[in-house]
């Protein structure tokens, strides 16, 4: 086997729909080694679980279709094997937890029967055998009283303890890559670190690579090797944690990050946002998808940057034509920022004005 666990390369996922086809993964392209703990960032819509779901290949097709591109995991094209073949690598060699743990467990059978289910499926293990690792694998992800709790319905468990469920069937067979899509969504502030300790504890445990899907940068901060950030279904910077942290260089990196307050610093302005919505995936902008909300954009952000490592960083890419850390393009940008500012205080000063006047009328 190579360096890499998992290679993604140039994959592209659309969707066709009455109106053409939605590009909602166009050539993405990253690898994770064994037991390394990659984190996938980026907005809502960015293509980060359609690109989870086409490398398990549990997209619809229709309307999904994986356009092109390649999937190796361990050497082996998952994108030519049949179905029969992928039945077998998933929740054998690739777990995964999905996003909304009540529509992921079947509400019709008990916790314990849908965690031996793989057991026997992937491991042959008879039906005592599969019960007493389902009972071993569900105090592993610390519900109480396990013996018990087996013979429960997902109906029966608050929204965390589902969630250390799918947890728990992600596991059962010691994968080697564990996909988390956004495991911690719908849970409270303290569930959610239980969870991610949880998470992180046992793949530890086991050398289990992760893929952790996030669109909240504070969860992979303390968590993840290396970060993957996505736009518009596609990879414009990635870096490890520490380097993409302390030195950001993409535009869109930088709001991510801008976006978040930080409680070791004193708030003598209003907290940042990303002005603007993602592009139409339908029909996508021909240049830099991030260019119509970017205060750096420039006349050559009209042609697709390629994503490039930086001089002397082999392991730091970026897909930008300008240097965010020159002083003159952050001057730049600051007043582009100030600009807009003061446009859509106008609009909406002129909107308020606009409204009174039409109330006083009546």
């Amino acid at each position: 086997m190579g360096e890499y666990l998992l290679e993604i390369q140039d994959l592209k996922t659309y969707f066709k729909v009455r109106a053409g086809k939605v590009r909602a993964v166009d050539g993405v392209s990253f690898a994770i080694k064994p037991g390394e703990k990659l984190g996938v960032v980026g907005e809502s819509g960015c293509g980060k679980s359609v690109t989870a779901l086409s490398i398990m290949r549990l997209l619809p097709q229709p309307p999904g279709e994986i356009a092109g591109g390649s999937v190796l995991f361990e050497d082996q094209e998952l994108l030519d094997l049949p179905e029969s073949a992928m039945r077998k690598i998933r929740g054998g060699k690739i777990g995964m937890i999905f996003q909304d743990p009540m529509t992921c467990l079947n509400p019709t059978m008990t916790v314990g029967k849908q965690i031996g289910e793989a057991l026997r499926i992937h491991l042959k293990l008879s039906q005592n055998e599969a019960q007493k690792r389902a009972i071993s694998l569900l105090e592993q992800v610390g519900i109480p009283a396990a013996s018990e709790r087996i013979n429960s319905y997902p109906h029966q468990f608050s929204g965390g303890m589902r969630q250390r469920v799918v947890i728990a069937i992600a596991l059962a067979c010691n994968p080697k890559l564990l996909i988390a899509d956004e495991p911690t969504t719908a849970l409270d502030v303290t569930v959610q670190a239980q969870i991610l300790d949880l998470i992180n504890g046992v793949c530890s445990e086991f050398g289990t690579a992760v893929i952790l899907i996030t669109h909240d940068l504070g969860v992979v901060a303390g968590m993840t090797d290396r970060i993957v950030v996505m736009y518009a279904g596609k990879v414009v910077e990635t870096a490890t944690t520490d380097e993409l942290f302390v030195n950001p260089r993409h535009p869109y990196t930088l709001g991510l990050l801008s976006s978040v307050p930080r409680v070791d610093e004193v708030r003598h302005s209003q907290l940042r946002t990303i002005e603007g919505a993602p592009p139409d995936l339908l029909s996508p902008p021909s240049g830099c998808p991030f260019m119509p909300r970017c205060a750096f954009a420039r006349a050559i952000c009209r042609t697709m940057p390629p994503l490039e490592a930086l001089t002397g960083q082999a392991d730091h890419l970026k897909a930008c034509w300008v240097d965010v850390t020159d002083s003159k393009e952050q001057a730049y940008a600051e007043k582009r920022r100030q600009t807009r500012i003061e446009k859509m205080l106008a609009a909406t000063n002129s909107h308020a004005a606009s409204s009174q006047s039409v109330a006083e009328e009546k």
